[in-house]
């Protein structure tokens, strides 16, 4: 069998991004040769509404963005509530300052990040990371790999710059 034509089925039955290492192992070949099929995949989409997708540290089937709003108006069902603005504020926060206590946050934001800091975690957009070697020790929050598929970013270096927050938090804290 093409080995372009495995990865292609292993990825398109896939809900979740699969890692060269894994497809590799599966595959019982080098992550090199996984590469080199994925490059054949990616000539073949070139002009195709679908591409493979690098994101959380794995590949993913996915449709072409420019599509995205076609794609909307083609399924009838609803789509999920969208997160409030606190809770989108609040999500900015911590993807850009993590790790990143309660207070921290209310700080920036200016507001108690209980209700926002909660739906996140509900949603599993969030995580404890640790806690900060301070008296009481805080918990601190970071982004999971769930943000990271739902941003469709590949790591948190993808994030686009931003100024406003630097300098606002002490740098050097560490978790623990």
């Amino acid at each position: 069998m093409k080995l372009d034509a495995l990865i292609e089925a292993i990825l398109f039955s896939s809900s979740e991004p699969v890692p060269v290492s894994k497809l590799a192992q599966t595959l019982e070949v080098q992550p090199e040769q996984v590469e080199e099929a994925v490059a054949v995949l990616d000539k073949l989409y070139a002009d195709r509404g679908i591409f493979i997708q690098r994101v959380a540290g794995g590949l993913r089937i996915a449709t072409r963005p420019e599509y995205g709003e076609i794609i909307s108006q083609a399924f009838t069902r609803k789509i999920p509530v969208a997160l409030s603005k606190g809770a989108l504020e609040t999500l900015a926060v911590v993807a850009y300052c993590q790790p990143v206590t309660k207070r921290d946050i209310q700080s920036i934001r200016g507001v108690n990040p209980d209700a926002s800091l909660e739906t996140l975690l509900e949603k599993g957009l969030v995580r404890e990371v640790g806690r900060r070697n301070t008296i009481g020790r805080p918990k601190l929050y970071g982004t999971t790999e769930e943000f990271l598929k739902k941003t469709s970013l590949s790591s948190l270096s993808d994030l686009p710059p931003i100024k406003s927050l630097e300098g606002k938090l002490n740098p050097g804290e560490t978790a623990n």
